[in-house]
């Protein structure tokens, strides 16, 4: 972690709660940092996508910003003004620059990777996660310095069997360079901090006043591991979730399950520090981590809800939990391991998401296909009954499907990414909750097995992995579609943002809600005993050939950097 990533200040507070909440504690002023423009100078990815080439940062009223760029020399002064506008350049270069990386493994989620990250440590490898569209694992940049180290380490994991391994490689004759348009002049640093006595800074693109929003604390525009760069907002945690909780729990929210969002909120942005290591910052802004939107739509009652659980987390065993939480499951919580690879969080557990005995799952588990679509056509007594995504029914062709598969295997590198069309499409396995575990589809060119979330990846209709396919046939009897039927929004492990509303509707507490979607863990004020995170064991990976125990000493060996 950098010097800047943690700024620490205790402050004794005394507060008031409900009864059941009520206590003092000693709560940390922590300030995170979270990339709120995380590709400036990127090329959109997807056509629909508009490129963000250009910012203007701007002060309030009766302010000034200043602007400081470290580590160099010009412009050798601070300098101060009411707005600036960032922009990223090519700039040619006198040689061509090799720009390479060794992606070890292509996932979904970052909790996936961080479990493939593991595997890949236990054989002696030096690793990074990183996010350049979807997240990788990549061999560690600053010890697999040069081509012939990292064809070296490629070549002996392939001799070996590991066929996910893949080298990127681009020659550049061009790179991104940062300009600042500052009072008709134009200065080029590598990267510049923005402060404001205030601490209220304003960010929008130039000339779209509806784009600007105002975020507190300090900005800092940095390179990241990509060749662009991202805009950093420096920010205290309680002031983060002022622009988090009203976003992810919605204004309609009953106040308890505002309240019990919050400390999820907090619990889950102290855990996920460690998310953006490779770029120098803590949290993204989005859906990968949490709705970030600064002070844009900020409310009473979040920030009533912020005031009365302050320094609160949720913890299991003095650790803070993984505090995973969706829109919607579905009528069912799911386990850490339907959604992700890794071990096993012993308070995310499946559970019928309803107060009353709507389903015993410990007689009927969902793992069975034609139990699952009993279970998949009840619509009452669930606490998300009536939520427009409870259940859905969606449909595509198949050549929307081939369309959607077909970009998804180029983006993995999977060798099928050529393949014409979709023959079939069938589950192969469920878990107890219902989740897809494995998807299996056969194409003209083979078989492409999809695992988990990676099926919500493959394919646009799907809105969680609890549902079934139904094949749809024309006159002659050709597959012309699928039907999606199912339900749940999003991966359906831990609280459900919407089964949160109807718990407190029925006038649970706060804690009474977490307690249910997380047993056994407990609510207490962030202090020193409480671990933000530990890392779990994990076992050696599996290769796609069998590797002696002296053939893996030997590969391990060979594979530690000299």
């Amino acid at each position: 972690m950098s010097g800047r990533s943690l700024g620490v200040v205790l402050l004794g507070c005394l507060f008031g709660l409900t009864t059941t909440l009520a206590t003092v504690v000693q709560a940390k002023e922590i300030e995170l940092q979270v990339g709120i423009v995380q590709r400036l100078g990127e090329e959109p990815i997807d056509e629909k996508e508009q490129p963000i080439n250009g910012l203007k940062i701007s002060s309030i009223e009766g302010d000034l910003l200043t602007l400081n760029f470290p580590g160099q020399e010009q412009p050798s002064k601070s300098l101060q003004t009411d707005s600036v506008v960032l922009q990223v350049q090519k700039k040619p270069v006198s040689e061509p620059v090799l720009s390479e990386r060794l992606v070890l493994s292509n996932h979904a989620t970052f909790e996936t990777a961080e479990d493939s990250a593991n595997l890949w440590k236990t054989l002696g490898i030096e690793v990074e996660i990183t996010q350049p569209e979807r997240w990788q694992v990549w061999a560690k940049r600053d010890v697999y310095r040069t081509p012939l180290t990292r064809r070296w380490l490629l070549q002996s994991l392939q001799a070996n069997g590991y066929t996910t391994p893949y080298l990127e490689t681009e020659v550049l004759t061009e790179v991104p360079q940062l300009v600042l348009l500052v009072k008709g002049k134009r200065y080029y640093p590598e990267e510049v901090e923005i402060t404001a006595s205030k601490n209220a800074v304003a960010v929008g693109i130039p000339n779209n006043p509806e784009s600007t929003k105002l975020y507190g604390g300090s900005l800092r525009l940095q390179p990241n591991a990509y060749g662009n760069f991202t805009l950093v907002n420096q920010v205290p945690l309680e002031t983060y979730l002022r622009g988090v909780v009203p976003h992810e729990i919605g204004a309609n929210a009953p106040a308890k399950a505002v309240e019990a969002q919050t400390i999820i909120a907090r619990t889950y942005a102290l855990r996920n520090l460690r998310r953006f290591a490779a770029d120098d910052y803590q949290l993204c802004a989005t859906v990968h981590c949490q709705v970030y939107e600064g002070l844009k739509g900020t409310t009473p009652q979040s920030d009533r809800a912020i005031a009365a659980t302050k320094g609160l987390v949720l913890t299991y065993q003095k650790e803070l939990v993984d505090a995973l939480y969706s829109s919607t499951t579905g009528g069912v919580t799911a386990s850490f391991s339907d959604a992700w690879n890794g071990v096993e969080r012993p308070y995310l557990k499946p559970r019928i998401d309803s107060p009353y005995p709507v389903w015993d799952l410990s007689r009927y588990s969902l793992a069975d296909e034609a139990t699952f679509r009993r279970f998949i056509s009840l619509k009452q007594g669930f606490n998300e009954t009536g939520r427009g995504v409870f259940r859905w029914h969606k449909e595509s062709k198949i050549e929307d499907l081939n369309r959607d598969l077909r970009k998804y295997l180029k983006r993995t590198n999977h060798p099928l990414a050529d393949f014409e069309t979709i023959e079939q499409m069938k589950v192969k396995e469920r878990s107890p909750s219902g989740r897809i575990l494995t998807l299996s589809v056969k194409t003209d060119k083979g078989v492409v097995e999809l695992h988990k979330n990676e099926v919500r990846s493959a394919f646009e209709p799907p809105r969680s992995t609890l549902f079934y396919l139904e094949p749809i046939y024309d006159e002659s009897k050709q597959l012309t579609a699928y039907a999606f039927i199912g339900g749940g929004f999003g991966h359906g492990v831990g609280l459900s943002q919407y089964g949160s509303y109807h718990l407190a509707k029925l006038g649970w507490s706060a804690e009474q809600i977490l307690a249910f979607y997380y047993p056994e863990t407990t609510i207490e004020p962030l202090n020193e005993s409480i671990v933000l995170w530990r890392e779990p064991h994990t076992p050696l990976p599996s290769s796609t050939s069998s590797i002696g125990e002296a053939k893996e000493s030997a590969l391990v060996e060979s594979l530690l950097p000299q």
